[in-house]
């Protein structure tokens, strides 16, 4: 791997010259985080919009799970090709020719006339969004070289990534009360335009300084890894066997081919992402804490969201504004991030982080079918706050962890196990949701069996077969289904707690202060991370560094 190299000013290549005015180097954040609230806001805008999605398009459940799905897989496997041909080609390059994507695949999305046309369109989403994600971090990485500010910007950008995905429901809920469900996409097309003609005049280009050829093969070999793994989770969250050879090929074919591409990158001179990377504890553990908690809570809130709706009987509206509680707690997490980073350091506040969240999901566990306002309040603002300051330890961690030359395939590693976790949690834990609601279904008296099948695969097809029954067997069906599916729920948060205390254990590898990775470096002869354009240095890592 080459070094960081310098120029004749003293100036770091690779770190773009507009990082050294201080004014400039926040309105590149202010950029950044606009591109970012958009790509999270249709990670979640969807979901209120699932029950018009399904009224007009009539989607089967496999079709509907693929449609919300979708994005979050796509982008996830294509996290690592965007990422590290962003350090090859031009960081803001990539993330320009995102923003055009997004818009155009927006517009396709909101005009689909069929669910197979609305799940291409999800997928293009998801390219745009794999060329969004990475190059935003990535650059914000390079801006900011002093780990202090640095601290308070990814505060600022983690936030901002909080309110987009939480705001997602109330602004989805507001469109789809007034509008119709294709406005949740509609309304990205004229804030991409504006940010492909503000980013190509405010935003620096930045590049790592990567010699060698870009590793195509390797950048296809981890798509495709990637994507297999989350294909065969996928099938076992659709209900299918899972001993089935269409749900372990695609899973064992992923592991693999990730085995493949490891062994691929340690063997090349100039590879994407250094695997040497993985061997920090700072790195390799907060790499798995981002997992663990997306893992552990996306798909919470896709459950939450239908309990609000289809068992409290709230509008889409009335469901986005209970989720408001999160929002606020998770921008106070984000805002005050830095601060609480300084004073706890990375292990106590990542730890600490998982186990609140962990808190609120099991105080979530005494909602019934009855409304409980306060409760739920509660809930959000200890699931806000404890989640949001879970993930700005980890991304902290590690990005300060990572070489500045490497910042895109950092980045990328940090948004696909965003991602990775996102699209497993849903399919995971949606398949824990079904195996526990399901059973409450087999037999419900004055219902035949045909129908309880069906009313078994969700609470909205239940809803959906009582309409088209007589008056004391609609009620029967209406009841088993709504009682069965809180039962559900009530299991899904006990495994996602257990998912989370899990998370605390690993995050204790984490160092205890912040400055612990930067003075580790310096001991092993490095420059710190994050401080190459301060110390010039053009010397490449030694190999026995401990990478």
């Amino acid at each position: 791997m080459s070094g960081t190299t310098t120029s004749g000013s003293g100036r770091t290549a690779g770190v773009p010259r507009l990082s050294r005015g201080g004014a400039n180097r926040w309105t590149v954040l202010i950029v950044l985080c606009v591109s970012l609230l958009f790509v999270a806001l249709d990670t979640t805008i969807l979901y209120v919009a699932v029950p018009s999605v399904t009224e007009d398009l009539r989607p089967g459940p496999v079709e509907l799970l693929w449609i919300v799905d979708v994005y979050p897989l796509i982008a996830a496997s294509l996290l690592i090709l965007f990422g590290t041909l962003g350090d090859r080609v031009g960081r803001r390059r990539v993330l320009l020719l995102g923003y055009g994507l997004f818009g155009l695949a927006s517009a396709a999305a909101a005009l689909a006339p069929n669910p197979q046309i609305l799940m291409v369109a999800r997928a293009l989403l998801g390219i745009g969004g794999a060329m969004i994600m990475p190059a935003t971090l990535s650059i914000l990485r390079q801006v900011f070289p002093d780990r202090r500010e640095r601290a308070v910007a990814i505060g600022v950008w983690s936030a901002v990534a909080a309110v987009g995905a939480a705001v997602g429901p109330v602004l989805g809920g507001f469109l789809v009360e007034n509008f119709w469900w294709g406005s949740v996409f509609l309304i990205n097309i004229p804030m991409m335009a504006a940010m492909l003609l503000i980013g190509r005049w405010l935003l620096p280009e930045s590049r790592g300084e990567r010699n060698g050829p870009w590793d195509v093969i390797g950048a296809i070999v981890a798509a495709l890894g990637v994507l297999g793994i989350v294909l065969g989770v996928k099938r076992i969250g659709s209900g299918a066997a899972v001993v089935g050879p269409t749900t372990l090929l695609p899973i064992v074919l992923g592991v693999l081919l990730l085995v493949l591409f490891v062994r691929r990158q340690r063997r090349r001179k100039d590879p994407l992402i250094d695997v040497r990377l993985f061997a920090r504890p700072a790195f390799g553990t907060s790499v798995g804490c981002i997992v663990l908690a997306m893992l552990a809570l996306v798909g919470l809130q896709l459950i939450a969201v239908q309990y609000l709706q289809l068992v409290l009987g709230l509008s889409p509206l009335e469901t986005g504004l209970r989720m408001l509680p999160l929002v606020f707690a998770a921008m106070a997490a984000g805002l005050t991030g830095s601060k609480m980073l300084q004073v706890l350091g990375p292990r106590a506040m990542v730890s600490l982080g998982f186990v609140l969240t962990a808190v609120a999901v099991l105080c979530l566990t005494a909602m019934s079918s009855q409304d409980c306002l306060w409760l739920l309040s509660l809930g959000f603002v200890l699931l806000g706050f404890g989640f949001q300051s879970t993930l700005f330890g980890a991304y902290e961690s590690m990005l300060s962890e990572a070489p500045a030359e490497q910042s895109g395939g950092a980045a990328a590693i940090g948004e696909t196990s965003y991602q990775l976790g996102a699209g497993i949690g849903v399919a995971l834990l949606g398949s824990v949701m079904n195996a526990a609601y399901a059973p409450g279904l087999n037999h419900v008296d004055g219902v035949p069996a045909r129908a309880s099948a069906s009313a078994a695969h969700s609470l909205g097809e239940a809803y959906k077969v009582a309409a088209g029954l007589d008056g004391p067997a609609r009620a029967a069906l209406r009841e088993a289904a709504r009682d069965s599916f809180v039962r559900g729920l009530h299991v899904t948060l006990v495994a996602s707690a257990v998912l989370l205390l899990v998370g605390a254990g690993i995050a204790l590898r984490l160092p205890r202060r912040a400055a612990d990775s930067t003075e580790r470096a310096e001991a092993d002869g490095e420059p710190a991370p994050g401080e190459g354009a301060g110390r010039g240095s053009s010397e490449p890592a030694p190999a026995n560094s401990g990478r």
